[in-house]
């Protein structure tokens, strides 16, 4: 329930198109709960004999019940599409602001997170909750209400009898509870089991030249064989459960329909039920156990979305441990002066790469950090970009302290030139002019001829509108 009503405020905002739904889901089921009352009417008259007036009374109720019906066509698109335009509203919504949410978050966060397994949450995860607010919510008011409707009619009709077609209810609703419990956990590993196959898969579409190079292939295919079937194996889990709860929900039902005909059958013959109350009766029976039926559908898919829910809110949810403290001051004007003072870092408790460490660069001086692999060079440059927050001493810039500015404008004032070239798959010009979204075409060549490379670029295809392929497959390692 509370991840339901964290889900409930989040599609707070798409409200109008929701009450428009649910206003046309509700004018649904008194449609669905009219139309039996109508045709009861009419084979009352023809069991009753039919004269001139009951057959203007016939025409009049048939008129009524083409009316119900065209206005049912009309009720249920309402109900059906704006729910899924709300629905799939909220679906885009969750998907940017989970991306927006990794893009922001510390570098440290990725240390144990494979990109296939956070792409799965924000593009699968996210696609569950279209389950939850375009079918659950809609079709459950509608069972609901439809269940409430036609208790009140079969009261009306003959209590007694209404009271024994509510005895499988309670053993209904007890399996539901005990099927929730049991499934969730299935369809989480499910979820999860995904989210690990794309992952396998994105390492090894990004690794295909090394796979081949060392004539990898069959065992990377039997890896991803081996998640793929982890998946399988995990939903079926699922599905075996839902398989038996399903069947199990329609023969307790079907017990209420056998406990109704027969004491319907007794009534009849002791009470004198009439041709006209039987067949209103039979007619709203099968409406009264088809929302119990629904609900149970509908138990699986909440199931499924909350599964989904939970791996998307726990991005959501998770702490920004890097990010602008109150009052932070944008920095400008740099000079160029970096310190360390005292400076620690460790990626983990204990083991710590850098030990107090202290040194001072002027502006315009050139300073290289040498040492072995591991020692933590690398580490120290993106400590100054504070993708990592030093754990004791202080780093400064200009005699501004790293902590006191903010981040973006940090950021804008350095420029990284790192070992591992990453290219976006978009054209040369637009690699050249990614960090300065305001540069004109005359800037980006300027820094072309600047780092030697116009030349180059003149003799490819189309220039600087050449496509550069996903990381820059489509160039030489020296044109990266």
């Amino acid at each position: 329930m509370k991840m339901l009503l964290r889900l409930s405020r989040e599609a707070i905002r798409y409200r109008g198109l929701y009450v428009v739904a649910i206003m046309s889901t509700l004018m649904l089921t008194v449609i669905n709960l009219a139309a039996p009352k109508v045709l009861s009417a009419m084979t009352g008259i023809v069991s009753g004999g039919v004269d001139s007036e009951g057959m203007n009374r016939i025409l009049r109720l048939t008129a009524i019940l083409v009316g119900l019906y065209l206005g049912r066509i009309l009720f249920r698109f309402l109900s059906n599409y704006l729910a899924h335009k709300a629905a799939w509203y909220l679906v885009g919504d969750l998907r940017t602001r989970t991306y927006d949410k990794l893009e922001r978050m510390h570098i440290g966060y990725f240390h144990d997170k494979q990109t296939g397994d956070l792409m799965s949450r924000i593009v699968n995860d996210t696609r569950d909750f279209e389950l939850l607010y375009a079918h659950m919510i809609p079709e459950t008011i509608t069972n609901v209400v439809t269940f409430l409707g036609v208790l009140i009619v079969l009261l009306t009709i003959n209590w007694k009898l209404a009271l024994i077609t509510c005895a499988p209810i309670p053993l209904i609703f007890l399996s539901g509870i005990i099927f929730s419990k049991q499934v969730r956990p299935f369809f989480k590993a499910s979820q999860k089991k995904m989210g690990e196959l794309n992952g396998k898969l994105q390492d090894n579409l990004s690794g295909l030249q090394e796979i081949q190079s060392f004539g990898r292939e069959g065992y990377e295919t039997e890896k991803v064989n081996e998640r793929n079937f982890e998946h399988i194996r995990a939903m079926l889990k699922a599905l075996k459960i839902s398989a038996i709860f399903h069947p199990s929900v329609e023969f307790i039902s079907s017990i209420g329909t056998i406990l109704v005909v027969a004491f319907g059958g007794y009534l009849a013959w002791k009470d004198n039920f009439s041709v006209e109350d039987v067949v209103a009766f039979l007619l709203y029976l099968g409406l009264f156990y088809a929302p119990i039926t629904g609900l149970a559908n509908l138990l699986e898919n909440m199931q499924q979305s909350l599964a989904g829910a939970e791996r998307v809110m726990a991005v959501l949810d998770a702490p920004c441990e890097i990010k602008d403290k109150e009052g932070a001051i944008e920095l400008k004007d740099v000079k160029g002066g970096i310190s360390f003072e005292h400076v620690s870092f460790s990626y983990e408790k204990g083991g710590e790469i850098l030990d107090d460490i202290s040194f001072k660069c002027e502006p315009g001086q050139m300073l290289a950090l040498v040492g072995p692999t591991g020692v933590g060079k690398t580490t120290m440059t993106k400590l100054i970009s504070r993708f990592y927050e030093p754990t004791k001493g202080h780093i400064f810039i200009d005699d501004h302290d790293l902590s006191d500015v903010t981040i973006e404008s940090l950021r804008q004032n350095i420029s990284p030139v790192l070992q591992d070239t990453f290219l976006f798959n978009g054209t040369i010009a637009e690699n050249i002019g990614y960090a300065v979204p305001e540069a004109k075409k005359e800037d980006i060549i300027e820094a072309a001829k600047a780092a030697n490379i116009h030349k180059d670029i003149m003799l490819m295809p189309d220039g600087y509108d050449t496509l550069v392929g996903e990381r820059g497959l489509r160039l030489s390692g020296g044109h990266k």
